[in-house]
């Protein structure tokens, strides 16, 4: 039976490999909402246009970018930070115009070729209820520091990781010159933030900017009218040997690039986190709306 079932496997990676050499672009996807509905539009929208597309979503960032840089992935949905600082080790801090065309050209030293990053900006951001936030007229980071130091006492919530990093919770303070007592803080998992701060629980919570529960909730996300944090635009990647094997695709990617934004984001994630409609559902209905399937 051990031997059976080890037979098979061989069999099964070998029709996987046959698969993805037959194809003519692997799209790849990382283990998230966002990720998943990106790759599986992508290989949509390549299919209606005749390619002959295999999709591997589900991968973990890492391992995806190393499959990409081994030729494994031809293409997939990259943040620029996280190209920045995870793949490249910069930990300069760039405006997101500097961050686009620094990890372009890191990129391209790798094989890979960074095409039109999109409006949409998966980053770290504050978030207030938008009725909450309108009658104490916070808009910015700059008006929660602004009310902080006149004194307004408002409860915050953060998750741990960004409490305690280096680029977190405390730098932030600094840049924008406000400062909340350990009291004010609650610490707590991402998931139970977005809570927390529509039950009224916590006045300010961490959230990212294109998550689904922030229009399904209501939430204002404040302006980070300092730059504060790094841009993580998402962009379509592609290898460049395979940019040189069919050239129209960069046209093709810009043209569905151009089409997202946070806003836009941040509906498509809420139609599958809160309205649990199935991500082919909403990756072909997107589609179909811009005429592009």
């Amino acid at each position: 039976m051990k031997r059976l079932m080890t037979t098979l496997s061989g069999l099964a990676l070998a029709g996987a490999m046959t698969t993805a050499q037959a194809a003519d672009v692997v799209v790849g996807g990382k283990n998230f909402t966002e990720q998943q509905i990106l790759a599986t539009m992508t290989s949509q929208y390549l299919e209606g246009l005749g390619y002959d597309v295999d999709s591997r979503a589900g991968m973990g960032s890492a391992v995806l970018r190393q499959a990409q840089e081994n030729g494994q992935i031809d293409l997939y949905w990259e943040y620029t930070g996280t190209s920045l600082i995870n793949y490249n080790d910069i930990s300069e801090r760039l405006d997101p115009d500097e961050t686009y065309e620094r990890v372009k050209e890191l990129d391209a030293e790798k094989g890979l070729a960074w095409l039109a990053p999109s409006a949409a900006n998966n980053t770290y951001a504050l978030a207030m209820r938008a009725d909450d936030a309108e009658e104490r007229g916070i808009m910015s980071l700059s008006d929660l520091a602004e009310a902080i130091n006149d004194g307004v006492e408002l409860g915050i919530g953060l998750n741990a990781e960004f409490y305690a990093r280096d680029d977190g919770w405390r730098p932030l303070q600094e840049a924008y010159e406000f400062q909340v007592g350990r009291r004010d803080v609650n610490r707590m998992d991402s998931g139970l933030v977005y809570q927390a701060l529509r039950d009224g629980q916590v006045d300010v919570g961490l959230v990212f900017a294109t998550d689904g529960r922030i229009p399904a909730f209501d939430f204002h996300v404040l302006e980070d009218d300092r730059d504060f944090f790094p841009a993580y635009a998402l962009t379509p990647v592609v290898r460049q040997d395979t940019l040189e094997q069919f050239p129209e695709l960069e046209e093709q990617m810009n043209a569905l690039s151009e089409l997202l934004d946070d806003e836009t984001m941040a509906s498509l994630n809420a139609r599958v986190d809160v309205d649990r409609e199935t991500i082919e559902r909403v990756a072909e209905s997107f589609l179909e709306e811009h005429g592009l399937l």
